[in-house]
């Protein structure tokens, strides 16, 4: 029975730890990332990546390591002071706005 228990939580847990945004909201949220990621999603500009069609769990986990220090390099410099001014909803909201842009 404890194993059944265990084995429920364990596959529950990615449920959990990922709530889904509001696609509406993140877009009002992502007017700022058009700079640089285009009006679209699709950013004229190759040093910079494509969020149209992006998993939405992708995104988040991204902007969460630039808000959290733990991604480096590249265009972190850009990258963390916006990520750190998103609370973990509007992150969410973001990333189900560009996740469900076909």
């Amino acid at each position: 029975m404890k194993k059944l228990l265990i084995a429920s939580l364990i596959l529950a847990l990615p449920s959990f730890a990922f709530a889904a945004g509001d696609a509406v909201a993140g877009k009002a949220k992502a007017a700022v990332c058009a700079a640089c990621h285009g009006a679209d999603g699709i950013s004229a500009v190759p040093i910079y990546p494509n969020l149209k069609g992006q998993k939405e769990a992708y995104l988040v986990s991204s902007l969460k390591a630039y808000k959290s220090g733990q991604r480096k390099g590249g265009m972190s410099a850009i990258m963390t002071p916006q990520a750190t001014a998103l609370s973990d909803q509007n992150m969410a909201n973001i990333a189900a706005y560009y996740a469900s842009l076909k």
